[in-house]
This record gives C-alpha cells, sequence and structure tokens, in this order.
C-alpha cells in the first residue's frame, strides 16, 4: 500500500473533516517509529516511541465499511506495537463518532481525557476530541 492509496482511502472515509494528502503519509511514513498495517480496504497508521502506540489515523474505504476490517486492521497493529515495544496504546476520538467509539471500546479502549474543539469541521461547529487508552498486548 502505497501513500497514495492510503490518501485515496482516507478521502473516502472522511468526508467531515480534512483527509490527509500523500505528502503527509509519505512523510509520516519516513519516520522510523510509525508504520502502517492494512490495505486499499481498511488500514491504519501508527507510531510507536518509549513504550506508547498511538494510532494516527485509521480509515476503512465506504465500500468495505461493516465487515469487521477495522476490528482486524486494530488486533493486526496491536500485536506489531507490542513487538516494537509498546506497552500501552492510545488514540483520540471525535465526541460525535459513535462507531469509532464503539469499536475502540470494544477493543477495550477507556476515555482518558478530553480535548475541547479539537477536530475543525468546515461550516461547523468544531467537535471535542475524547483521548482513549487501553494496555497492551
Amino acid at each position: 500500500m502505497t501513500p497514495a492509496d492510503m490518501a485515496a482511502t482516507h478521502k473516502a472515509a472522511f468526508t467531515q473533516s480534512r483527509p490527509w494528502s500523500q505528502t503527509e503519509f509519505s512523510d509520516l511514513l519516513s519516520n522510523r517509529f510509525t508504520f502502517a498495517v492494512g490495505n486499499t480496504r481498511c488500514f491504519a497508521l501508527i507510531q510507536v516511541i518509549a513504550g506508547e502506540a498511538e494510532l494516527l489515523t485509521i480509515a476503512t474505504h465506504p465500500d468495505h465499511q461493516r465487515r469487521g476490517l477495522a476490528t482486524q486492521v486494530m488486533t493486526t497493529w496491536h500485536d506489531m506495537a507490542v513487538t516494537k515495544g509498546a506497552e500501552r496504546a492510545f488514540l483520540d476520538v471525535a465526541a460525535d463518532n459513535g462507531p469509532a467509539i464503539a469499536l475502540y471500546q470494544k477493543r477495550g479502549y477507556a476515555p482518558h481525557g478530553r480535548r475541547p474543539g479539537y477536530y475543525k469541521r468546515s461550516g461547523q461547529e468544531s467537535i471535542d476530541a475524547i483521548v482513549m487508552q487501553r494496555p497492551l498486548p
């Protein structure tokens, strides 16, 4: 999967916020602490530093949603993060993104904090981010 593939899937999946560009994915993947799992149907981008794994983004193409792909990708990146020394995983999610929150809770994440107005929406009020975490493995 190339940065261009990732940008295309991200653009299709993120219709309420600014999708990430091919250059952004390329730049992130050039960092030795960052890795991706999945394919053009569903992927995740993760960074592991000092025992912590952060989910930078996860995207499922709308044509492939509700098929368990994100759950599979979550399991894969958790396993890979452990092999890279991660003992804890965290992420943030828009407070109004019920399906993502349900996915993360199903995978053992619990709320840990809140970032007011973190997600900017075009023509709408900003949305809070819920910071979630879980131990690994």
